[in-house]
């Protein structure tokens, strides 16, 4: 397997379907339904990427954006890129939360897999 992308999800029909697509692509993948697990599991697997649900139960995608970056200070930066049905409106809000990128609901899968090859590419 390749680089390690972390799914921060709460659907899990959704967290599936990517799963499926990443694997695809070669990548491993780790899972989280909410910005606290993914917290967890950021210290256990150090992923490569991170894609960030915006609205969870539990800790939102912003709260868990931010608290990432908190801990960054003089170490890897990891992109982030933020998935949401809201809009282009929230572009502002997630990208001062610390996010490198936007994603929108339902995924386009031509800019799924651009967002991916920019950010994980070497």
């Amino acid at each position: 397997m390749g680089r390690t992308v972390l799914i921060v999800e709460d659907y899990e029909d959704t967290r599936l379907f990517m799963r499926l697509l990443l694997e695809n692509y070669g990548y491993r993948v780790i899972e989280a339904p909410d910005g606290l697990e993914a917290l967890e599991k950021i210290k256990t697997y150090s992923p490569d990427l991170i894609l960030m649900d915006i609205s969870m139960p539990v800790m939102d995608g912003i709260t868990a954006t931010k608290i990432i970056r908190n801990f960054e200070h003089g170490g890897e930066h990891v992109p982030i890129i933020a998935l949401t049905a809201f809009g282009k409106e929230i572009h502002k809000k997630v990208v001062d939360a610390g996010c490198d990128d936007l994603l929108l609901k339902p995924l386009n899968f031509d800019e799924f897999e651009n967002v991916l090859h920019y950010y994980l590419d070497d």
